[in-house]
């Protein structure tokens, strides 16, 4: 009688087990951006095609100012073509905003449509004084990116923040520092740096960076972030704990039956 009973509790409880397991993912369901263990990674130390500098990016927007002879006098862009002085002195005036668009171009005042995507911001500046230097005498050109930003997933889940880069030339690990550090569940062995093409036709670069050695965690540390990266440090997956809390609702019932079929059992 007893075995009878057993096997119905079997055969009652697992369907449950079963179907509770195939509608949860109790492996660490919050992990993101999973690679395969056969996942052809970008090689950081042989890409030559990486930026030792910022560079300026598709959705970029930036300051523009234009002096005339080596940065003596301020142009007031404003004015071209209304029949005012090309050289207006404009002292109290701000620079003007431009964006970049998806194909790394921007239209600009007089010498129209040019692209910047890719550039540094100093060999931006330095091909728009070569191209202003049709209208003006020796041109000086100044440019400020205001709108660099990157994604930081510091392997806490809930803690990703978007940080606004203040310096060009801003440093993985400044960034890292900036999110606030790789949190206690982040593998500082396994960070995914990922960065979007200049060229959309292009697939994005996705780099696996190991920050837990000295030697190595400097010098892949001292990679110069880009707008728009994602820094993803993957958490550590917390396989006993979340099976614990999964199972443990299950459990609960399944002690309960048994208690109550054994109670049962007993009876006269």
């Amino acid at each position: 009688m007893k075995r009878i009973l057993q096997f119905k509790l079997l055969v009652f409880i697992l369907p449950l087990l079963l179907l509770h397991f195939s509608s949860c993912n109790v492996l660490n369901p919050n992990i993101m951006l999973y690679a395969e263990k056969d996942y052809a990674f970008d090689v950081l130390a042989n890409d030559t095609t990486m930026a030792k500098e910022y560079q300026l990016a598709p959705n970029s927007i930036f300051e523009f100012r234009l002096f005339a002879n080596d940065g003596f006098k301020l142009i007031d862009i404003i004015t071209v073509g209304n029949g005012t002085s090309n050289n207006t002195n404009a002292t109290l005036r701000q620079g003007f905003e431009y964006t970049i668009d998806i194909n790394g171009k921007t239209r600009l005042p007089i010498i129209g449509e040019e692209v910047l995507g890719g550039l540094t911001t100093r060999e931006a500046e330095n091909l728009l004084e070569k191209r202003y230097s049709d209208f003006y005498v020796k041109p000086f050109v100044i440019l400020k990116t205001i709108n660099k930003r990157v994604t930081v997933y510091n392997g806490e889940p809930g803690q990703a923040k978007v940080i606004a880069l203040q310096n060009n030339n801003t440093t993985l690990l400044e960034v890292l520092a900036l999110a606030g550090g790789i949190s206690a569940n982040g593998k500082a062995f396994n960070i995914k740096l990922i960065r979007k093409a200049i060229d959309n036709n292009k697939p994005a670069k996705v780099y696996k960076l190991d920050l837990s050695k000295i030697d190595l965690g400097l010098k892949q540390g001292a990679t110069v972030v880009q707008a728009n990266d994602i820094i993803y440090v993957e958490p550590r997956r917390q396989i006993a704990s979340k099976i614990l809390r999964e199972i443990a609702p299950v459990l609960s019932i399944t002690t309960t039956l048994i208690t109550f079929f054994y109670l049962f059992a007993r009876l006269p």
